[in-house]
């Protein structure tokens, strides 16, 4: 394969700490562990600006600015397009759409943070970084990843439902099924022993389907 043996920075992993950087972004010059500090944060790149795709996106994820803001969540968008590239979009999407992306987007002209996150796919583009959503806890660490191509947009309510579901199973330390939504049921822990699988028979708090799968409200 044409690209194959070529390097573009290491993938990063669920559970690893987020690389830290600094880079210029539409809010000015940001240090990533200072702009984490003591809050979630969604960084998401996007291919490039004035692209329609994007538009969609970007702005969805603007109107959605009380939903995240409630959840204790930052957003930090990123494309490798220089800073008045991404003045000039904002600018152009406030006019004709109305909706105003005031969060931060990180120009990454010289492609580091892009690097440093795993967002260049040379299959899929050398120069244009993928739809790549990072999920980060508030003590920096890397808790979920989703990755899409450069020719179909992210699902919005996904995101959201994907936020709430982290908060949660860490809130109420549990873990949540297929599907799962706000309001739903957890799962509780499987048993470890013989005690414990006597303990679980019977409880009237748990949905028992069985033994080793059991549900409960919270």
């Amino acid at each position: 394969m044409e690209n194959e043996g070529k390097v573009y920075g290491a993938m990063p992993r669920i559970g690893a700490k987020a690389p830290d950087f600094e880079a210029m972004t539409t809010a000015g010059r940001i240090k990533f562990s200072t702009y984490n500090k003591d809050s979630w944060v969604i960084m998401f790149s996007h291919p490039a600006d004035f692209t329609p795709v994007c538009t969609t996106e970007l702005s969805q994820f603007a109107l959605e600015k009380e939903f995240f803001t409630k959840h204790n969540t930052r957003l930090l968008g990123l494309s490798i397009d220089s800073v008045h590239s991404h003045l000039a979009w904002v600018q152009n999407v406030k006019k004709n759409l109305g909706v105003y992306m005031d969060f931060p987007i990180i120009a990454d002209l010289d492609m580091k943070v892009a690097q440093q996150y795993g967002m260049l796919h040379p299959d899929e583009s050398e120069t244009a970084a993928v739809r790549a959503v990072f999920f980060i806890d508030p003590a920096g660490i890397i808790r979920l990843i989703l990755y899409y191509p450069l020719n179909v947009g992210r699902n919005m309510e996904e995101i959201k439902r994907v936020l709430v579901a982290l908060q949660t199973a860490d809130d109420c330390k549990c873990a949540l099924p297929v599907n799962w939504k706000e309001g739903d049921k957890a799962i509780v822990p499987p048993p470890k022993t013989l005690v414990e699988v006597e303990e679980r028979i019977g409880r009237e708090d748990y949905e028992m389907i069985d033994f080793y799968l059991a549900k409960k409200e919270i």
